[in-house]
């Protein structure tokens, strides 16, 4: 049975995307059967691995409000072992139509079932936001990746979705499940100006008080050279 990994974090900006893709394409290189699920209606995932918004006849949308069956809708990539359940912009409808139906906050995770047993790994990339979609991903993963920028806006909604996490209910929704991980927390960081050390030590400071406020492991990523591999 595959192991449903969700991309998460309400703020926007932060890497989820790509996290999403890189990991993907990662696991399909050493042979995992891998499916990306772009449930952002910015469908910024889909475009990443290739697929374009006029290539896709059925998307994450239609599955979760018209019913179409997951196998549908997903495609091949040009990346071997790599699938895509793709997204469009009629996903932002979804945030309005998903609250009418019943076990509203399990529709991805219906959607998955059948399919789960065919991929080693599922990965979801959520939208900047804690709306029903982003509960559906939770709902459906068996852990979260939470890509988190070292700038002071980005850590201070790190709790809020933490809190989303492991709340129990939320007006009436029952997610997430009692299984749900925190995986990773991944410290994006961009030394643009090198001749200023303090944003080195902001970023120090930044994986240090996390790890020290929710006590879980994060890991640091400099995206512009490789001047930290890790804090």
């Amino acid at each position: 049975m595959g192991k449903v990994i969700a991309i998460a974090n309400q703020k926007g900006g932060v890497g989820k995307t790509t996290t999403a893709i890189n990991l993907s394409a990662a696991l399909a290189v050493l042979e995992k059967k891998t499916l990306l699920i772009d449930a952002d209606p910015q469908a910024n995932a889909s475009s990443g691995v290739g697929v374009e918004q006029d290539e896709v006849k059925a998307s994450i949308y239609d599955c979760l409000i018209n019913g179409v069956e997951a196998k549908n809708a997903i495609v091949q990539t040009s990346t071997p072992n790599l699938d895509l359940l793709p997204a469009s912009i009629d996903l932002v409808g979804a945030e309005v139509e998903l609250p009418k139906m019943e076990e509203r906050e399990e529709k991805l995770k219906n959607i998955i079932a059948p399919i789960k047993d065919e991929y080693d790994y599922i990965i979801i990339d959520c939208s900047p936001s804690l709306g029903l979609v982003t509960i559906n991903a939770f709902t459906a993963s068996n852990s979260v990746v939470i890509p988190v920028q070292c700038q002071y806006f980005a850590l201070e909604g790190l709790g809020k979705l933490l809190n989303t996490i492991k709340t129990p209910t939320v007006d009436g929704l029952k997610h997430p499940p009692k299984n749900l991980k925190i995986k990773r927390t991944v410290f994006y960081y961009e030394q643009t100006y090198k001749t200023l050390s303090c944003v080195d030590c902001f970023c120090n400071a930044c994986c240090s008080n996390v790890r020290n406020a929710f006590g879980f492991y994060g890991r640091a990523c400099n995206c512009s050279c490789s001047y930290r591999t890790g804090c």
